[in-house]
């Protein structure tokens, strides 16, 4: 395993995000949870990623419980994050931080993040002196590297860095897909990192799943290869950039973690061949119509949408229509209406919240009516 050139604390360049872990009956799988970090860190790796509202809550709590009391505080890195709906004031800041140590089950954090940074989030934090308070804590050893996780344009994020040159290490949405992406621009948010000299640690290199079970004649572009999983050439994309720190995996069984690790332990940056499949499938994927939302569910667990409409599930089933043309995408709808209070697309009111929310900044009143022509008959 390569050392990591940017960070030697970490162990390689992949990441385990503490995101899409294993569910039974609503609650953390802490059994299977366990198995997994168990598999990621005998495999050399170390770096572990998570954040409050994640699983609603029940994500740091899982890492206490399934890493930090079952391993020397020397065996793992973890990583969480300041995020804007649990704090009002600069004085909400540090008793919520002393919570997520609690809840972590540590007593620092080897990488804090400014949470969900968009033009929007930012003035709230400059507001709230967050920045401030989180490099005081960092003065005094609860934080050792201070940085931001963002979701806006690369104009955005120069404004952010030169402000806050403090910061060491950006974490930014990039995959092939959105590469060149009109609304991503992970390409030029990337590049602004370069310029200012900051590492990166990549969340959604498989785009919430997209980029695994991919359209037919996707598939058969990465297939002719005779070589690995889709999901491997997507997180082998990321990697290949020379300023990536850390390429993050949202995993929710073995078979992923399994996957991923037989990627990413002896990492090979995709060669010209594997990079031409890539383009290949971006093209694809280009000529397709099809809604970029990733799962992350912010708009599920920090909105609160009056309705109860399960976006990401209803897009996923519209997606899946579109590229797939399955018999059974109405099937995976009707599924995602299940549990009480769980509306349908022709439910939305427009009170836009999950849009406040949305890292992608996708139009979902207007998206959600889309759903509805389709599905709701």
């Amino acid at each position: 395993m390569k050392e990591n050139r940017f960070f030697p604390e970490i162990h390689g360049n992949f990441g385990f995000g503490v995101m899409r872990l294993p569910m039974n009956n609503g609650a953390v799988d802490h059994e299977e949870f366990s198995k997994m970090a168990d598999a990621f860190i005998a495999a050399g790796f170390n770096y572990f990623d998570t954040a409050h509202g994640y699983h609603g809550g029940q994500s740091e709590i899982a890492f206490r419980e399934c890493v930090a009391k079952r391993y020397d505080r020397s065996e793992f890195l973890i990583t969480d994050k300041l995020t804007a709906p649990y704090f009002h004031s600069e004085a909400d800041i540090r008793p919520f931080f002393e919570q997520q140590l609690e809840w972590c089950g540590v007593d620092y954090f080897d990488f804090y993040l400014m949470h969900a940074q968009d033009h929007t989030n930012y003035e709230k934090f400059q507001r709230c002196k967050a920045y401030e308070t989180a490099l005081a804590l960092k003065q005094e050893g609860k934080i050792r590297h201070l940085g931001i996780s963002f979701h806006d344009k690369a104009d955005v994020l120069d404004r952010i860095l030169t402000e806050h040159p403090e910061v060491e290490v950006v974490q930014i949405q990039f995959n092939y897909v959105d590469y060149e992406s009109a609304t991503v621009e992970s390409r030029k948010v990337y590049e602004v990192c370069e310029n200012h000299g900051k590492p990166v640690l990549v969340m959604e290199p498989v785009k919430g799943g997209s980029l695994v079970n991919l359209p037919d004649e996707a598939d058969r572009v990465f297939r002719a290869l005779n070589g690995g999983s889709n999901a491997s050439y997507a997180i082998r994309f990321a990697a290949s950039f020379p300023n990536m720190a850390v390429v993050l995996s949202g995993m929710s069984n073995m078979a992923q973690v399994e996957d991923n690790l037989s990627a990413m332990k002896d990492f090979e940056p995709l060669n010209d061949v594997e990079m031409d499949a890539v383009r290949k499938v971006c093209e694809i994927f280009n000529s397709m119509n099809l809604i970029p939302c990733t799962s992350c569910r912010y708009c599920v667990e920090e909105s609160s949408c009056p309705k109860g409409i399960r976006i990401p599930d209803l897009f996923s089933a519209l997606n899946a229509h579109e590229a797939f043309h399955n018999w059974n995408t109405e099937y995976y709808y009707n599924n995602a209406l299940i549990g009480e209070g769980h509306g349908r697309a022709r439910d939305c009111i427009r009170c836009g919240k999950c849009e406040k929310v949305c890292p992608q900044h996708l139009p979902i009143r207007e998206l959600l009516p889309v759903v509805s022509r389709v599905f709701d008959k």
